[in-house]
């Protein structure tokens, strides 16, 4: 099996938030005529949009060196990416085409956040910029509970 680097760690968590971004941008406009989760999905499209900047920048800082248990760190973290959930049959977000309701896209969009703060959470164990990475983190769990609080109300209406 392949390395990972911690800089291609990175370039992954880079490449997560871009396609958070394009899940959450190609959502609002399928429903834009439901005002309430149209407006949800471009606030999480803009907070990915932050989280791969960040990314980007913590790319830029790192030393090559690899921290203490990185090959355990790095083999979690090549698990999580080649899973169907984020790489699917072409390597990009699974098809969307099965989603079909408010419900369907909330519901994929928690499984999405809760893989990436996964996937974060190995981040953190690979980087000694762990606060960076840690406002990031705080910042997908907000994102999680946002969509749970809205798919609270799918239930009831």
């Amino acid at each position: 099996m392949e390395k990972f680097t911690i800089r291609e760690v990175l370039e992954q968590a880079v490449q997560t938030e871009r396609l958070g971004y394009q899940f959450y941008t190609s959502m609002a406009g399928r429903f834009r005529k439901e005002e309430r989760l149209a407006k949800l999905f471009t606030t999480l499209a803009e907070k990915e949009l932050r989280h791969e900047k960040t990314y980007s920048e913590l790319k830029d800082m790192i030393v090559d060196s690899e921290p203490a248990g990185w090959e355990e760190i790095a083999q979690y973290l090549r698990a999580i990416v080649e899973s169907e959930f984020f790489l699917g049959k072409n390597k990009s977000l699974p098809s969307m085409d099965g989603i079909k309701t408010a419900a369907d896209a909330v519901n994929y969009a928690l499984g999405f956040e809760k893989e990436t703060l996964l996937y974060f959470y190995g981040v953190r164990d690979a980087v000694k910029e762990k606060d960076v990475v840690d406002e990031v983190i705080n910042e997908e769990k907000s994102h999680i509970m946002w969509l749970n609080a809205f798919k609270s109300t799918l239930t009831k209406g």
